[in-house]
Protein backbone atom coordinates (compact mmCIF):
# COMPACT_ATOMS: atom_id res chain seq x y z
CA UNK A 1 0.00 0.00 0.00
CA UNK A 2 1.18 3.71 -0.76
CA UNK A 3 0.81 4.90 2.96
CA UNK A 4 3.25 1.57 3.73
CA UNK A 5 6.07 2.54 2.22
CA UNK A 6 6.15 6.08 3.63
CA UNK A 7 5.94 4.81 6.89
CA UNK A 8 9.28 2.53 6.52
CA UNK A 9 11.02 5.55 4.86
CA UNK A 10 10.00 7.40 8.10
CA UNK A 11 10.84 4.56 10.17
CA UNK A 12 14.23 4.54 8.46
CA UNK A 13 15.06 8.30 7.86
CA UNK A 14 13.74 9.96 10.85
CA UNK A 15 12.36 7.83 13.33
CA UNK A 16 12.67 10.61 16.31
CA UNK A 17 10.74 13.24 14.56
CA UNK A 18 11.92 15.97 11.91
CA UNK A 19 12.78 19.66 12.42
CA UNK A 20 10.36 22.53 11.84
CA UNK A 21 11.88 25.22 10.30
CA UNK A 22 10.74 28.98 8.99
CA UNK A 23 9.90 29.29 5.29
CA UNK A 24 11.69 31.81 4.91
CA UNK A 25 14.99 29.94 5.93
CA UNK A 26 14.46 26.55 3.48
CA UNK A 27 13.04 28.42 0.22
CA UNK A 28 13.92 31.39 -1.82
CA UNK A 29 11.73 33.95 -2.16
CA UNK A 30 10.19 35.39 -5.92
CA UNK A 31 8.96 38.86 -6.81
CA UNK A 32 6.71 39.93 -9.26
CA UNK A 33 6.09 42.67 -11.88
CA UNK A 34 4.76 46.05 -11.35
CA UNK A 35 1.45 46.21 -13.68
CA UNK A 36 -1.81 47.24 -13.43
CA UNK A 37 -5.18 46.07 -13.93
CA UNK A 38 -5.54 48.71 -16.82
CA UNK A 39 -2.36 47.63 -18.34
CA UNK A 40 -3.17 43.84 -18.45
CA UNK A 41 -6.31 44.02 -19.89
CA UNK A 42 -4.34 46.16 -22.46
CA UNK A 43 -1.84 43.06 -22.87
CA UNK A 44 -4.24 40.12 -22.40
CA UNK A 45 -4.24 37.78 -25.40
CA UNK A 46 -5.23 33.79 -25.37
CA UNK A 47 -2.06 32.99 -27.19
CA UNK A 48 0.32 34.65 -24.99
CA UNK A 49 3.00 32.54 -23.94
CA UNK A 50 3.40 34.20 -19.58
CA UNK A 51 0.47 33.60 -17.53
CA UNK A 52 -0.09 37.06 -15.31
CA UNK A 53 -1.46 36.92 -12.18
CA UNK A 54 -3.33 39.52 -10.24
CA UNK A 55 -5.22 39.35 -7.20
CA UNK A 56 -8.74 36.91 -6.77
CA UNK A 57 -9.02 35.14 -9.50
CA UNK A 58 -8.15 37.38 -11.93
CA UNK A 59 -5.29 35.24 -14.59
CA UNK A 60 -4.45 36.54 -18.43
CA UNK A 61 -2.05 35.07 -21.02
CA UNK A 62 0.34 37.71 -22.22
CA UNK A 63 3.46 37.80 -24.55
CA UNK A 64 6.80 38.44 -22.83
CA UNK A 65 7.72 41.47 -25.10
CA UNK A 66 4.40 43.44 -24.01
CA UNK A 67 4.74 43.09 -20.29
CA UNK A 68 6.86 46.09 -19.05
CA UNK A 69 9.62 45.37 -16.63
CA UNK A 70 8.59 41.89 -16.35
CA UNK A 71 9.84 39.25 -14.29
CA UNK A 72 9.25 36.10 -15.61
CA UNK A 73 9.98 32.75 -13.56
CA UNK A 74 10.93 29.85 -15.34
CA UNK A 75 10.86 27.30 -12.71
CA UNK A 76 8.50 25.99 -10.56
CA UNK A 77 6.98 27.70 -7.75
CA UNK A 78 4.48 28.50 -5.58
CA UNK A 79 2.55 31.40 -5.73
CA UNK A 80 0.73 33.26 -2.59
CA UNK A 81 -2.14 34.74 -3.35
CA UNK A 82 -2.19 37.64 -0.74
CA UNK A 83 -4.77 40.05 -1.35
CA UNK A 84 -8.66 39.59 -1.95
CA UNK A 85 -8.72 35.47 -2.38
CA UNK A 86 -6.04 34.20 0.17
CA UNK A 87 -4.98 31.01 -1.54
CA UNK A 88 -1.68 29.73 -2.86
CA UNK A 89 -1.13 28.05 -6.41
CA UNK A 90 1.58 25.64 -7.59
CA UNK A 91 2.75 26.69 -11.09
CA UNK A 92 5.20 24.96 -13.37
CA UNK A 93 4.94 27.10 -16.45
CA UNK A 94 6.50 30.59 -17.13
CA UNK A 95 4.90 33.14 -14.76
CA UNK A 96 4.74 36.38 -13.24
CA UNK A 97 2.34 38.16 -10.97
CA UNK A 98 1.40 41.55 -9.16
CA UNK A 99 4.09 42.47 -7.27
CA UNK A 100 1.42 42.97 -4.26
CA UNK A 101 2.02 38.87 -3.80
CA UNK A 102 4.91 36.76 -3.84
CA UNK A 103 6.34 32.90 -4.79
CA UNK A 104 8.54 30.41 -3.64
CA UNK A 105 10.80 27.97 -4.73
CA UNK A 106 13.43 25.09 -4.23
CA UNK A 107 16.29 24.09 -5.84
CA UNK A 108 14.76 20.70 -6.28
CA UNK A 109 11.20 20.49 -7.92
CA UNK A 110 9.80 18.13 -5.22
CA UNK A 111 10.75 20.07 -2.48
CA UNK A 112 8.75 23.39 -4.46
CA UNK A 113 5.61 20.90 -4.91
CA UNK A 114 6.14 19.84 -0.94
CA UNK A 115 5.70 23.68 0.04
CA UNK A 116 2.81 24.04 -1.91
CA UNK A 117 0.72 21.41 -0.34
CA UNK A 118 1.92 22.19 3.40
CA UNK A 119 0.63 25.72 2.80
CA UNK A 120 -2.70 24.49 1.16
CA UNK A 121 -3.05 22.43 3.79
CA UNK A 122 -2.55 25.28 6.08
CA UNK A 123 -4.73 27.32 3.91
CA UNK A 124 -7.44 28.54 6.57
CA UNK A 125 -4.51 29.92 9.19
CA UNK A 126 -3.67 32.28 6.61
CA UNK A 127 -7.28 33.49 5.60
CA UNK A 128 -8.07 33.99 9.71
CA UNK A 129 -4.86 35.64 9.65
CA UNK A 130 -6.27 37.96 6.69
CA UNK A 131 -9.78 38.65 8.85
CA UNK A 132 -9.79 42.21 10.33
CA UNK A 133 -7.70 43.77 7.91
CA UNK A 134 -10.83 45.78 6.06
CA UNK A 135 -12.92 44.79 3.52
CA UNK A 136 -10.80 43.26 1.65
CA UNK A 137 -8.86 40.62 3.03
CA UNK A 138 -5.12 40.73 2.95
CA UNK A 139 -1.89 39.11 4.78
CA UNK A 140 1.47 40.42 4.99
CA UNK A 141 4.56 38.94 3.86
CA UNK A 142 5.76 37.57 7.20
CA UNK A 143 2.75 35.68 7.83
CA UNK A 144 3.94 32.88 5.44
CA UNK A 145 7.89 34.14 5.64
CA UNK A 146 7.90 33.06 9.15
CA UNK A 147 5.28 30.10 8.90
CA UNK A 148 6.80 26.82 10.60
CA UNK A 149 6.54 23.74 8.37
CA UNK A 150 8.51 20.38 8.45
CA UNK A 151 11.27 19.31 6.58
CA UNK A 152 11.61 15.61 6.03
CA UNK A 153 13.96 14.01 4.13
CA UNK A 154 14.04 14.38 0.24
CA UNK A 155 13.09 10.88 -0.28
CA UNK A 156 10.14 11.29 2.13
CA UNK A 157 8.92 14.81 0.49
CA UNK A 158 8.96 13.08 -2.89
CA UNK A 159 6.72 10.13 -1.68
CA UNK A 160 4.17 12.09 -0.02
CA UNK A 161 4.17 14.30 -3.48
CA UNK A 162 3.50 11.52 -5.10
CA UNK A 163 0.89 10.41 -2.99
CA UNK A 164 -0.66 13.33 -3.17
CA UNK A 165 -0.40 14.17 -6.28
CA UNK A 166 -2.47 10.93 -7.52
CA UNK A 167 -4.91 11.35 -4.96
CA UNK A 168 -5.45 14.58 -6.09
CA UNK A 169 -5.94 13.84 -9.79
CA UNK A 170 -8.24 10.99 -8.05
CA UNK A 171 -10.31 13.43 -5.89
CA UNK A 172 -10.46 15.62 -9.15
CA UNK A 173 -11.97 13.25 -11.59
CA UNK A 174 -14.45 11.98 -8.93
CA UNK A 175 -15.44 15.47 -8.18
CA UNK A 176 -16.15 16.03 -12.07
CA UNK A 177 -18.08 13.08 -12.20
CA UNK A 178 -20.22 13.67 -9.35
CA UNK A 179 -20.52 17.27 -10.45
CA UNK A 180 -21.81 16.47 -14.39
CA UNK A 181 -24.28 13.87 -12.58
CA UNK A 182 -25.46 17.02 -10.54
CA UNK A 183 -26.07 18.75 -13.32
CA UNK A 184 -28.04 15.66 -14.83
CA UNK A 185 -30.20 15.48 -12.41
CA UNK A 186 -30.66 19.18 -11.89
CA UNK A 187 -32.06 19.35 -15.22
CA UNK A 188 -34.38 16.00 -15.07
CA UNK A 189 -35.24 17.94 -11.43
CA UNK A 190 -36.56 21.18 -13.61
CA UNK A 191 -38.11 19.03 -16.56
CA UNK A 192 -40.25 16.99 -13.73
CA UNK A 193 -41.13 19.98 -11.75
CA UNK A 194 -42.21 21.96 -14.84
CA UNK A 195 -44.35 19.07 -16.43
CA UNK A 196 -45.78 17.97 -12.92
CA UNK A 197 -47.35 21.34 -12.14
CA UNK A 198 -48.63 21.73 -15.63
CA UNK A 199 -51.87 20.54 -14.64
CA UNK A 200 -54.62 20.95 -17.48
CA UNK A 201 -57.42 23.07 -17.87
CA UNK A 202 -59.40 21.08 -15.89
CA UNK A 203 -57.12 21.77 -12.84
CA UNK A 204 -58.77 25.23 -10.93
CA UNK A 205 -56.19 27.67 -10.88
CA UNK A 206 -56.90 30.39 -7.54
CA UNK A 207 -54.46 33.28 -6.66
CA UNK A 208 -52.55 33.06 -3.64
CA UNK A 209 -54.58 35.96 -1.42
CA UNK A 210 -57.46 34.02 -2.28
CA UNK A 211 -55.91 30.39 -0.75
CA UNK A 212 -52.89 31.44 1.61
CA UNK A 213 -51.93 34.01 4.10
CA UNK A 214 -49.54 36.40 2.39
CA UNK A 215 -47.37 38.50 5.05
CA UNK A 216 -44.18 40.21 4.52
CA UNK A 217 -41.76 40.90 7.97
CA UNK A 218 -40.16 44.23 9.19
CA UNK A 219 -36.52 44.56 11.02
CA UNK A 220 -36.45 46.07 14.16
CA UNK A 221 -34.27 49.28 14.64
CA UNK A 222 -30.72 48.53 14.77
CA UNK A 223 -30.00 51.21 16.83
CA UNK A 224 -31.40 49.99 19.60
CA UNK A 225 -29.56 47.08 20.87
CA UNK A 226 -32.51 45.57 23.04
CA UNK A 227 -33.54 44.19 20.10
CA UNK A 228 -30.97 42.50 19.08
CA UNK A 229 -28.30 41.95 22.15
CA UNK A 230 -28.62 38.27 23.61
CA UNK A 231 -31.65 37.50 20.57
CA UNK A 232 -33.11 33.84 20.55
CA UNK A 233 -35.76 34.12 17.86
CA UNK A 234 -34.41 33.43 14.37
CA UNK A 235 -34.55 36.68 11.49
CA UNK A 236 -34.24 36.31 8.34
CA UNK A 237 -33.47 38.38 5.24
CA UNK A 238 -34.17 37.54 1.21
CA UNK A 239 -30.58 36.51 0.64
CA UNK A 240 -32.00 33.03 2.69
CA UNK A 241 -33.98 32.21 -0.72
CA UNK A 242 -31.40 29.94 -2.80
CA UNK A 243 -34.46 28.28 -4.61
CA UNK A 244 -33.73 24.94 -2.02
CA UNK A 245 -36.62 23.19 -0.20
CA UNK A 246 -34.97 24.24 2.97
CA UNK A 247 -33.29 27.09 4.73
CA UNK A 248 -29.50 26.49 5.65
CA UNK A 249 -28.57 29.93 7.41
CA UNK A 250 -29.82 32.64 9.92
CA UNK A 251 -29.36 35.91 8.92
CA UNK A 252 -29.33 37.02 12.52
CA UNK A 253 -31.43 36.83 15.79
CA UNK A 254 -33.15 39.13 17.17
CA UNK A 255 -35.26 39.47 21.26
CA UNK A 256 -39.27 38.71 22.09
CA UNK A 257 -39.29 42.55 22.84
CA UNK A 258 -38.02 42.95 19.19
CA UNK A 259 -40.45 41.21 17.32
CA UNK A 260 -43.35 42.92 19.57
CA UNK A 261 -42.27 46.57 18.67
CA UNK A 262 -41.95 46.02 15.30
CA UNK A 263 -42.75 44.99 11.86
CA UNK A 264 -41.10 41.47 11.95
CA UNK A 265 -43.69 38.52 11.97
CA UNK A 266 -42.97 35.33 13.37
CA UNK A 267 -43.40 32.53 10.24
CA UNK A 268 -44.65 29.05 11.20
CA UNK A 269 -42.87 26.18 9.89
CA UNK A 270 -43.57 24.96 6.64
CA UNK A 271 -44.07 28.55 5.46
CA UNK A 272 -42.76 29.60 1.73
CA UNK A 273 -40.89 31.78 1.56
CA UNK A 274 -40.25 34.56 -1.62
CA UNK A 275 -37.40 37.34 -1.84
CA UNK A 276 -38.78 40.21 -3.12
CA UNK A 277 -36.01 42.70 -4.05
CA UNK A 278 -32.67 43.04 -5.74
CA UNK A 279 -31.10 39.84 -7.29
CA UNK A 280 -32.26 37.69 -5.35
CA UNK A 281 -36.11 38.44 -5.79
CA UNK A 282 -38.63 35.44 -7.17
CA UNK A 283 -36.45 33.26 -4.96
CA UNK A 284 -37.76 30.96 -2.62
CA UNK A 285 -37.33 28.91 0.48
CA UNK A 286 -38.95 26.73 2.93
CA UNK A 287 -38.63 27.02 6.16
CA UNK A 288 -38.28 23.68 8.40
CA UNK A 289 -38.39 25.90 11.23
CA UNK A 290 -40.26 28.97 12.98
CA UNK A 291 -38.59 31.86 12.59
CA UNK A 292 -39.45 36.07 11.70
CA UNK A 293 -39.03 37.33 8.34
CA UNK A 294 -37.59 41.26 7.39
CA UNK A 295 -40.12 43.55 5.01
CA UNK A 296 -37.87 41.94 2.05
CA UNK A 297 -39.36 38.18 2.45
CA UNK A 298 -43.15 37.36 1.58
CA UNK A 299 -44.06 34.34 3.70
CA UNK A 300 -47.16 31.94 2.07
CA UNK A 301 -48.80 29.58 4.15
CA UNK A 302 -52.07 28.18 3.11
CA UNK A 303 -55.37 29.41 4.74
CA UNK A 304 -56.58 25.57 5.57
CA UNK A 305 -52.89 23.08 5.08
CA UNK A 306 -55.50 20.43 5.20
CA UNK A 307 -56.52 20.74 1.69
CA UNK A 308 -53.41 22.85 0.48
CA UNK A 309 -50.68 20.87 1.56
CA UNK A 310 -47.37 23.86 2.10
CA UNK A 311 -45.00 21.61 0.65
CA UNK A 312 -47.09 21.81 -2.43
CA UNK A 313 -47.15 25.48 -1.94
CA UNK A 314 -43.82 25.97 -1.96
CA UNK A 315 -43.45 23.50 -5.45
CA UNK A 316 -45.87 25.98 -7.28
CA UNK A 317 -44.05 28.84 -6.23
CA UNK A 318 -40.93 27.69 -7.87
CA UNK A 319 -42.46 28.19 -11.05
CA UNK A 320 -43.72 31.44 -10.69
CA UNK A 321 -40.58 33.11 -10.59
CA UNK A 322 -40.53 34.39 -14.32
CA UNK A 323 -43.20 36.41 -13.12
CA UNK A 324 -40.84 37.63 -10.85
CA UNK A 325 -38.40 38.67 -14.23
CA UNK A 326 -40.68 40.69 -15.18
CA UNK A 327 -40.24 43.26 -12.54
CA UNK A 328 -36.60 43.71 -13.19
CA UNK A 329 -36.68 44.61 -16.78
CA UNK A 330 -35.84 48.31 -17.17
CA UNK A 331 -34.91 48.83 -13.49
CA UNK A 332 -31.78 48.36 -11.58
CA UNK A 333 -33.41 47.69 -8.55
CA UNK A 334 -36.46 45.10 -9.27
CA UNK A 335 -38.98 45.00 -6.30
CA UNK A 336 -42.24 43.05 -5.89
CA UNK A 337 -44.96 44.57 -2.99
CA UNK A 338 -47.71 42.03 -1.24
CA UNK A 339 -50.32 42.68 -3.73
CA UNK A 340 -48.38 41.27 -6.54
CA UNK A 341 -47.64 38.38 -4.49
CA UNK A 342 -51.52 37.36 -3.65
CA UNK A 343 -52.60 38.12 -7.23
CA UNK A 344 -50.14 35.31 -8.28
CA UNK A 345 -52.04 32.12 -9.41
CA UNK A 346 -51.43 28.29 -9.18
CA UNK A 347 -53.36 25.44 -10.05
CA UNK A 348 -54.92 23.61 -6.98
CA UNK A 349 -55.24 19.52 -7.70
CA UNK A 350 -56.89 17.62 -5.15
CA UNK A 351 -55.11 16.61 -1.99
CA UNK A 352 -53.95 13.08 -3.30
CA UNK A 353 -52.23 14.78 -6.36
CA UNK A 354 -50.70 17.41 -4.65
CA UNK A 355 -48.95 14.47 -2.32
CA UNK A 356 -48.08 12.35 -5.40
CA UNK A 357 -46.26 15.69 -6.51
CA UNK A 358 -44.62 16.23 -3.45
CA UNK A 359 -43.53 12.79 -2.72
CA UNK A 360 -41.36 12.91 -6.45
CA UNK A 361 -40.30 16.28 -6.39
CA UNK A 362 -39.08 15.90 -2.61
CA UNK A 363 -36.38 13.38 -4.00
CA UNK A 364 -34.93 15.11 -6.63
CA UNK A 365 -34.66 18.24 -4.08
CA UNK A 366 -33.24 16.00 -1.71
CA UNK A 367 -30.83 14.48 -4.16
CA UNK A 368 -29.86 17.92 -5.88
CA UNK A 369 -29.70 20.07 -2.51
CA UNK A 370 -29.65 17.95 0.64
CA UNK A 371 -26.30 18.61 1.95
CA UNK A 372 -26.86 15.49 4.38
CA UNK A 373 -27.83 13.20 1.68
CA UNK A 374 -27.91 14.29 -1.75
CA UNK A 375 -25.03 14.35 -4.50
CA UNK A 376 -23.67 17.86 -2.39
CA UNK A 377 -23.13 15.83 0.28
CA UNK A 378 -21.52 13.09 -1.63
CA UNK A 379 -19.10 15.80 -3.52
CA UNK A 380 -18.31 17.60 0.00
CA UNK A 381 -17.83 13.86 1.56
CA UNK A 382 -15.24 13.59 -1.05
CA UNK A 383 -13.11 16.96 -0.85
CA UNK A 384 -13.22 16.19 3.59
CA UNK A 385 -12.29 12.79 2.49
CA UNK A 386 -9.15 14.20 0.63
CA UNK A 387 -8.21 17.01 2.83
CA UNK A 388 -8.16 14.28 6.26
CA UNK A 389 -5.35 12.21 4.49
CA UNK A 390 -3.58 15.51 3.23
CA UNK A 391 -3.22 17.11 6.74
CA UNK A 392 -2.61 13.19 8.25
CA UNK A 393 -0.11 12.92 5.45
CA UNK A 394 1.83 16.06 6.16
CA UNK A 395 1.24 15.83 9.80
CA UNK A 396 5.24 14.96 11.66
CA UNK A 397 6.27 14.63 15.10
CA UNK A 398 8.59 17.37 15.43
CA UNK A 399 12.23 16.36 16.09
Amino acid sequence: MQGDRLQQLIANLCPQGVPYKRVRDVYKRLKGTPITASKMKEISTPNGEIRVFAGGKTAINAHKSDIPTANIIYRPAVLVQSRGIIDVIYYNKPFTFKNEMWAYYADDQVSTKFLFYILKNNIQTFREAASGMGSLPQISLSVTEDFLIPVPPLEIQQEIVRILDQFTQFTAELTAELTAELTAREMQYKYYREKLLSLGEEIPVKQLGDICNVTAGGTPSKKNREYWDKGTIKWLSSTVCKNKKTVDEITDYVTPKGIAESSAKIMSAGTTLVALVGATIGKVAFLPFEAAINQNVAGIFPKNPEELLPSYVYYSCTALYPKFLVLTQGTKLAMANMAFVRALKIPVPSLPEQRRIVSILDRFDALCNDLTSGLPAEIAARQKQYEYYRDKLLSFKEL
